[in-house]
């Protein structure tokens, strides 16, 4: 073990990254669980915890951590990336409506966040509202020009994002 294995900003983030690039559910778990057992308070473990468990498959699990992350700071400079993280657990779990107020509170956060866009997009084309997820997939390229779909898909962790991605489709961002 290394000498930062006690710090749980450190597990919480190494979590995520692996989860991202290596896909190993059991270890990445493990990791972001020690990091809450370290600082049971920590925004950013709870929020880590809450982006390794949607990477993995497990979005309800993934929501109960980025709630509790919210609860730990409600003002942290950084939440827009639990919501965003929120957002997409939601559409995985067919909560379409509540996905979009999650979107929307990351883009009060951060009105650039690609993230954010996307989930908009997805969820608001599940729901049926052509012009919202058209407006929503206008504000993904206007802040990502380059985005496409594959390409978002070759970055890594979204291979438990079936919903997510068909969403992306029905909202017609480029492939």
């Amino acid at each position: 073990m290394s000498t930062n294995d006690n710090d749980p900003h450190t597990l919480a983030s190494a979590a995520v990254i692996s989860a991202f690039m290596v896909g190993d559910c059991e270890s990445e778990i493990e990791m972001a669980n020690r990091a809450i057992a370290l600082n049971p308070n920590s925004y950013v473990a709870w929020s880590g915890r809450g982006h390794v468990y949607r990477i993995v498959g497990l979005p309800e699990e993934a929501v109960r951590s980025f709630e509790r992350a919210i609860r730990m700071s409600p003002v942290d400079p950084g939440l827009y990336t639990a919501y965003g993280g929120m957002a997409r657990a939601l559409i995985e779990l067919g909560r379409f409506d509540e996905a979009i107020v999650a979107g929307k509170k990351a883009l009060r956060q951060n009105p650039s966040f690609s993230v954010a866009h996307c989930s908009l997009a997805s969820a608001f084309a599940h729901l049926g509202r052509d012009a919202d997820a058209r407006e929503a997939a206008a504000h993904v390229l206007e802040v990502d020009p380059a985005f496409t779909i594959s390409a978002w898909i070759a970055r890594g962790g979204h291979s438990n994002a079936k919903l997510l991605i068909e969403g992306l489709r029905k909202a017609r961002l480029p492939e």
